[in-house]
């Protein structure tokens, strides 16, 4: 029987009074304020949060395990030093640890990462050392730690390369995630996370990052951005650039997940990309929380739509777990401890 394994979900509920923490943190890191002392999450109460939103959906949409990470819109890389920025993320990361330690078999653990726009990699690589030490299967990175101003080095530049080599060498992937914008013209979750997916495939084609680290592995969200509409775009493109084809170029090394809400995109998504880089993923609690009026079903009960598509048992398998545990091994090895 296949697992039902969502590659993508985000705590998004948390209490206010994890907010409120934030809130102060930022105030604190402008200078408007004094340092402030998280003040915990109780088991009870988060095993109460959890049991009543996600794992309800899990649940009611028929999922059997979600790779959950803290709110990537929270996750706030523009704000504050590197100091703030640890913090913050140990704080993040510590109640992701929690979840899935509190319900092994329904969750296991993405980490936040303490990116800051000077960018040193240094406490990046520590923290996520020390989340796999702690049972995470991989990490959120961040392409854009500006929050829309894109000063960062494309993902390609060689100053990224620590952070490759961690990767591999911890044998973890990443799922490439912006964070929250600060620019007026860019909607956080309907504009920056689709432009930041889109520009990174563009960034691939441009440079040599799989031949250089052949064993990393990347996962881009939200059906991958525009790239798997505009496939021919793309094509050309790296052709025009000198490039092996996208098959050979990317596709050995690169993966999309199926947070894409709506039919027909679903649809596209499986006609234009390989089986075996589809990972299914429903974003599970985060961007859009609406009902379609024309189906009576939520936007991100992604499920429902690749149900939809005639897909052998081969294929079914793989988009829905067989993918998930190749491209996330330390997962492979949890499920695997489990008897599953």
């Amino acid at each position: 029987m296949t697992l039902i394994i969502d590659c993508h979900g985000h705590f998004t509920t948390e209490p206010q009074y994890h907010h409120d923490y934030r809130k102060a943190q930022v105030a604190f890191a402008e200078g408007k304020g004094a340092r402030p002392e998280y003040p915990g999450i109780p088991n009870e109460e988060l095993s109460e949060i959890i049991a009543a939103n996600q794992l309800k959906m899990q649940q009611e949409r028929g999922s059997d395990v979600t790779i959950i990470s803290p709110r990537a819109s929270g996750m706030g890389h523009h704000v504050g030093d590197a100091d703030v920025a640890g913090e913050w993320a140990r704080v993040s990361n510590d109640n992701i640890k929690r979840i899935f330690d509190m319900y092994p078999e329904n969750f296991a653990g993405v980490c936040q990462l303490p990116q800051t726009v000077e960018g040193d990699l240094a406490p990046v690589i520590a923290e996520l050392e020390r989340c796999v030490d702690e049972g995470f299967v991989g990490c959120n990175l961040n392409p854009d730690p500006s929050g829309g101003k894109w000063s960062a080095p494309p993902i390609y530049d060689p100053w990224w390369d620590p952070l490759w080599q961690a990767m591999v060498r911890l044998d973890v992937p990443a799922m490439i995630h912006v964070s929250g914008s600060c620019e007026r013209c860019l909607h956080t979750t309907g504009a920056h996370y689709i432009n930041g997916d889109t520009a990174v495939f563009m960034q691939l084609i441009q440079g040599d990052l799989f031949e250089r680290h052949p064993d990393l592995r990347l996962i881009i969200p939200h059906g991958g951005g525009a790239a798997p509409y505009h496939w021919g775009r793309y094509r050309g493109l790296s052709m025009m650039l000198g490039k092996p084809t996208l098959a050979e170029h990317l596709m050995g090394n690169l993966y999309f997940d199926t947070c894409v809400y709506h039919q027909a995109g679903i649809e596209t998504l499986f006609k234009v990309v390989d089986r075996k880089n589809i990972l299914f993923g429903s974003e599970l609690l985060g961007a859009v929380k609406a009902t379609d009026p024309e189906t009576g079903h939520p936007f991100d009960d992604t499920k429902r739509y690749i149900d939809k598509l005639p897909l052998d048992e081969a294929t079914r398998h793989a988009v829905f777990e067989g993918n998930a545990r190749r491209v996330y091994p330390k997962l492979d090895a949890r499920l695997k401890s489990q008897d599953r």
